[in-house]
């Protein structure tokens, strides 16, 4: 029996089935959120963002970063944040500046443009928490033990890539 094997089979299958549910539902969840944003800017008729990019102006919000500040801070996961940026610099959305103490590094912010995309966001974020309690579908310790559960498995998996055994 490999070591592998030994593992699996020490692992509770109720526990691993429904982690392996858990994973599903975070991936399904995600995708989503980003239909849900599409929708909205179709609905409002704003075509020529895509939802993660509204997605990420809504996270960078008033702060102005660099691009690798945006990975740091997980605001961003995508591994063409770059080309995002750049998009969204040539469409009016953020302005750009290089540093002044390392010229490679570009600085970026919202434009009054993104300052309007970022509230469209918010305002639906409102909307759906407002509904969630509204429906009772979630209450705040409901999304509180949620939270406190995602933030353990992003720790874990944090250390799993720094820590590899």
């Amino acid at each position: 029996m490999s070591m592998h094997s030994a593992i699996a089979k020490s692992i509770d299958t109720t526990f691993m089935t429904q982690y392996l549910e858990a994973l599903g539902l975070v991936e399904r969840l995600h995708r989503l959120l980003l239909d849900v944003i599409k929708d909205e800017f179709e609905r409002v008729g704003v075509l020529e963002i895509n939802a993660v990019q509204a997605l990420l102006l809504f996270n960078i919000g008033e702060n102005e970063v660099t691009a690798g500040e945006l990975k740091s801070r997980g605001y961003y996961q995508g591994s063409n944040v770059s080309y995002n940026l750049k998009k969204l610099v040539d469409m009016g959305y953020m302005h750009h500046q290089r540093s002044e103490i390392d010229r490679r590094s570009v600085r970026v912010k919202l434009t009054e443009k993104g300052r309007h995309v970022r509230t469209t966001v918010e305002d639906l974020f409102v909307r759906h928490a407002d509904g969630l309690v509204g429906k009772s579908v979630m209450t705040s310790e409901g999304i509180e033990e949620i939270n406190t559960a995602l933030r353990r498995v992003e720790r874990y998996w944090t250390d799993q890539i720094r820590y590899i055994y």
